[in-house]
């Protein structure tokens, strides 16, 4: 008895994180390289954080959904081959990511590498620092990303300034456009990076930008690396005038001894804000989602390309 439908995913672990798929339903893997394991595939669900250039091996099959486990999806029109439906993984990573954001700026105000460094040196060094509380923070990207900061920065007391592309009010008040970007970076102590990454928005973080920001300053970035000029933050966090909290980069991975390792004003997680074990259950919920969408002959979640 033929199945209903066939799943492709990347490896074991991904699908670990499906849990218990309906019976009638076929599990393959194929990591998009190499020939593709049958010529229709219902969802196929690409590798997590690697290149897309394995999306092109989807040419000339039956796919009826590309599922990515990313929010990110920059290079992805490039690359995917004619008729093809591709999604995205909202829902999925915004808990994860806005506990990194809130995460690193904490790490950040608080100076706690400063700390780790003094204690593995064998030494007991306080000492006064900024706190979350009372500062005004910026925030970059009104998505499901950035609403999930804003929900978790109200409890710390903090003033909260919104800045999307279009000017808006909702009912938290004023959401700014990008037109008020300049306006509002030097009111802002820390500001928080949020946005997808796309020709409307590479290298928005750039020397104007910065010189924009208040001396001693948090610039956060949690979207993707390409958002940011590297030679911009590099020679701002060099002369000590503001603060960098990056998730990601650009180039990425970070190469080893690049200079913005060996600055104390710079810490720098390896890309890894979504993951965390919260994704793990939103992943399954998602793509039993979208089988049972599927399966009803329903619009998928989150499409946000077609081909």
């Amino acid at each position: 008895m033929s199945t209903s439908l066939a799943i492709s995913v990347p490896d074991a672990l991904v699908r670990g994180m499906l849990g218990d798929i309906p019976s009638d339903v076929e599990v393959v893997e194929w990591d998009l390289s190499g020939p593709a394991p049958r010529q229709h595939l219902d969802i196929v669900i690409p590798p997590y954080l690697q290149s897309w250039d394995g999306l092109s091996n989807l040419a000339g099959l039956e796919v009826g959904l590309v599922q990515c486990l990313t929010l990110g999806y920059d290079g992805v029109a490039e690359l995917l081959p004619k008729n093809m439906v591709f999604a995205n993984a909202a829902s999925v990573h915004e808990p994860s990511t806005a506990e990194m954001t809130l995460a690193l700026i904490l790490a950040s105000q608080r100076y706690i590498p400063d700390f780790v460094r003094a204690a593995e040196a064998g030494t007991w060094a306080p000492s006064w620092h900024p706190s979350l509380a009372d500062r005004t923070v910026l925030l970059i990207g009104y998505g499901g990303v950035g609403r999930a900061i804003e929900s978790r920065l109200v409890p710390f007391e903090t003033t909260i300034l919104r800045l999307a592309r279009h000017d808006r009010t909702d009912e938290r008040g004023r959401v700014y456009g990008l037109d008020s970007l300049h306006e509002l970076l030097p009111r802002s102590d820390i500001v928080i990076i949020a946005v997808l990454l796309d020709e409307s928005t590479h290298h928005l973080v750039d020397a104007e930008f910065l010189s924009l920001m208040p001396d001693g300053s948090l610039l956060v970035n949690i979207s993707r690396g390409g958002v940011a000029d590297t030679d911009a933050l590099l020679a701002e966090a060099r002369s000590g005038r503001i603060r960098l909290a990056l998730d990601v980069t650009d180039p990425e991975p970070l190469p080893e001894g690049h200079p913005l390792f060996a600055l104390t004003n710079v810490l720098i997680s390896p890309h890894v804000a979504g993951m965390s074990s919260a994704a793990l259950p939103r992943i399954t919920r998602l793509v039993h989602q979208q089988i049972e969408r599927m399966r009803r002959g329903e619009e998928p979640l989150n499409v946000v390309l077609r081909t």
